[in-house]
């Protein structure tokens, strides 16, 4: 039996080149798991084993991978940072227990890891922090620490500084033992030595501290007070209340150094060992409702002896068939133990097990509570299942995925191609839940949707590539909506008369535009029984299933409230068909003379550019419809939040980096749907016309 307390499941998390997959490479051949490492500039790194990772340089998938360090197991997962792949972070914190958020030197606070650690926040992880790449032009330690300040609002507790800065960057002292490690030329992590600070930190060493032991006796007001009266704590007990206060969330460890340059990466390693929580130091998962997804007041306890409760977090196909990522909360798995997948019903029998070192496994026949294995071989499993012991079902918290807001059309270039896409197909969003495809019923098309341009180019990579599938591509296509603006009072009978029984269903009813974002709400007043109840849900059925289609451009339509105020039906000829019928054919009457409108997605835009850009960049918002929210001046630059329809961010990155000569950035995510402009509302309408006069 392994014991838990010396288990420690972290995820490297950051923006698009803060250096995160070069940070894990470093911790593997430190632990002694690869011998050389990898670069992610020359195209090999350990965790980017998909061929679109190589070629663009960054990850797609997070890889998972498990080392040991000073008798600690890790079982470490290296993140995406790229904004379209948030699903895949968000995934990964839910079944982490700490993180490490990897900033860089020079770029300091980016728009990406602003939503990562938002979401880290959302699942409250803790946290430690290393500031990367400081052997680099412009790289500013206490920038970036003031930043994390300002822009995160999260309280950095510095553990290390840096000796030197930019190219003259030669070691890190350690704040809390007040001694320096210094790295020579060669490269080589194991080649330092650990010498007394330079005399001239030795003032900022003492001030940080004497801050940082302030900052941690706050966890422990008896140490606190002694300390107040003069007696010095013993350097456990600052740790211990270290640990207490970065498990708390109160404040994060903050490091620095260079992953590439091999410095300063022990420290954080050490860091990950002394101040991140095991699996029981973690607040336990809660147990949920299958039906409501409330919580039921249970929890799955990390512990061996309880029942058997796992999350499926992450699907992979490859060349060994289908592997099934899992955490395991609580309990014990063998290999041919029989487990119950609580969102299907169904029952399996677990074959082989695996440990994932990124591409390569190790075949192991019994996992327990703590542990982050893959299961080969599961059918039905979707990412967010629930594994569980068939004698205790449950439902661990299920995870949300965002709305897809961009599509495309697809077709294969040849029969053969056909059934080869729709088996690749299936894998994929088997694989990725924020990647939908649905069949376009008139023109029989295939339409792939997902988070963004990058998102839907590399999934069409993908099926080039890995599954061989030709593809014609159509243009991207954005996800428009319908709504109404005014209240409509009306009235809508349906009758059938052939002989034998007739159709009679009459429904008096109002429809009036709804809350914001509350899709369809069906309620009902009708008093004295002229449409008795029994048939209500068949109504609702029927305005409901209308909702799919709107009159305009035939785009889903949204937030409309229907309420039934009276009606009239016949004993005989009265049925639950008969009024379903009646509120569709109302819904067609009653929808055009509701001032009907067109609504677009708006995206939330935060665009980093450097400070002589600046104006460009928001004349060139301005002419894409966006509405300028904020500007925050930084160190290297300025950042602009604006709210800017989805049509118009077609291609922005290559405009933005012509603007900003290669340098700017930005991320974006879905916000709210709002009125579409008349000359906007008419092309969209005008394009459905032609599309429907083509079939």
């Amino acid at each position: 039996m392994s014991d838990l307390a010396h288990y420690r499941n972290i995820g490297i998390f950051a923006h698009v080149d803060a250096g995160k997959t070069t940070t894990t490479e470093r911790i593997l051949k430190l632990t002694g798991k690869i011998h050389k490492s990898g670069e992610v500039h020359d195209g090999e790194s350990t965790t980017d084993f998909m061929e679109q990772e190589a070629e663009r340089g960054i990850t797609i998938q997070s890889a998972a991978t498990t080392c040991f360090w000073k008798d600690h197991r890790m079982n470490i997962i290296d993140t995406p940072g790229h904004v379209d792949f948030t699903v895949e972070v968000y995934r990964s914190l839910k079944v982490l227990d700490g993180g490490v958020g990897v900033f860089c030197g020079s770029g300091g606070v980016e728009p990406q890891s602003e939503t990562n650690w938002r979401y880290a926040n959302e699942s409250e992880v803790a946290r430690i922090i290393f500031v990367n790449k400081l052997d680099r032009m412009g790289a500013d330690f206490y920038r970036v620490t003031k930043q994390v300040k300002d822009v995160l609002a999260a309280n950095p507790l510095i553990m290390t500084l840096p000796i030197g800065i930019e190219e003259n960057f030669v070691g890190v002292v350690d704040v809390l033992e007040k001694k320096a490690y210094i790295w020579d030329d060669t490269g080589l992590p194991e080649n330092y030595e650990i010498t007394d600070v330079p005399a001239d930190m030795v003032d900022d060493v003492e001030a940080y501290h004497e801050q940082l032991i302030e900052t941690a006796l706050e966890q422990d007001d008896d140490l606190l007070m002694a300390y107040m009266e003069g007696e010095m704590p013993t350097i456990a007990q600052i740790k211990h209340c270290i640990r207490e206060g970065t498990r708390k969330i109160d404040f994060f460890p903050t490091y620095c150094g260079s992953a590439f340059k091999n410095k300063g990466v022990q420290n954080v390693l050490d860091a990950v060992v002394d101040y991140l929580p095991s699996p029981t130091e973690v607040d336990p998962q809660p147990l949920t409702d299958p039906d409501t997804g409330e919580a039921t007041g249970e929890f799955a306890i990390v512990d061996v002896k309880e029942p058997l409760r796992a999350l499926a977090f992450k699907i992979m196909d490859d060349r060994f068939g289908a592997l099934t990522f899992v955490r395991i909360y609580s309990g014990v798995l063998n290999k041919g133990d029989t487990i119950l997948n609580s969102a299907t019903g169904k029952t399996e029998r677990v074959g082989r097990m695996v440990e994932m070192h990124a591409n390569d496994r190790t075949e192991i026949s019994r996992a327990q509570a703590g542990d982050i294995i893959a299961i080969v071989g599961m059918k039905n499993v979707q990412t967010g299942h629930t594994l569980c012991d068939p004698k205790h079902e449950c439902t661990l918290e299920p995870m949300i995925f965002p709305e897809p807001v961009i599509s495309i059309a697809v077709s294969p270039k040849d029969k053969g191609s056909t059934e080869k896409m729709g088996i690749a197909i299936g894998k994929m969003v088997a694989e990725d839940p924020s990647f939908q495809v649905e069949t376009d019923e008139d023109s029989g098309e295939t339409i792939l949707k997902g988070m963004g341009e990058l998102h839907l180019d590399i999934k069409v990579d993908i099926l080039k590539r890995t599954y061989g599938v030709e593809l014609e591509v159509g243009q991207p296509q954005v996800a428009y909506r319908e709504t109404i603006t005014s209240e409509v009072e009306d009235s809508y009978t349906h009758k059938k008369q052939s002989g034998g029984s007739g159709q009679f269903g009459k429904i008096d009813y109002r429809i009036r535009p709804g809350e914001a974002n509350s899709g369809f709400t069906f309620k009902s007043v009708v008093v004295g029984g002229n449409v008795p109840k029994e048939f209500f849900p068949a109504i609702e059925k029927g305005f409901k299933s209308m909702m799919e289609q709107g009159v305009l451009a035939g785009y889903p339509v949204l937030d409309v409230e229907v309420e039934l105020y009276d009606g009239g039906f016949h004993a005989v000829d009265s049925s639950a068909v008969a009024f379903e019928i009646a509120a569709k054919g109302a819904f067609r009457q009653s929808i055009p003379k509701a001032t009907p409108q067109l609504i677009e997605p708006i995206m939330k835009v935060d665009v980093f550019t450097p400070d002589d850009h600046v104006g460009d960049v928001i004349g060139d918002l301005n002419r894409r419809r966006g509405m300028i929210k904020d500007q925050e001046a930084g160190a290297t630059g300025v950042r602009v939040k604006a709210d800017v329809p989805l049509s118009e961010m077609f291609g922005y990155i290559g405009q933005l980096r012509t603007m900003t000569s290669g340098r700017g950035q930005f991320s974006m995510e879905f916000s709210h749907y709002s009125q579409c402009p008349q000359n906007v509302a008419e092309a969209v309408m005008e394009e459905a016309r032609v599309r429907k006069a083509a079939k």
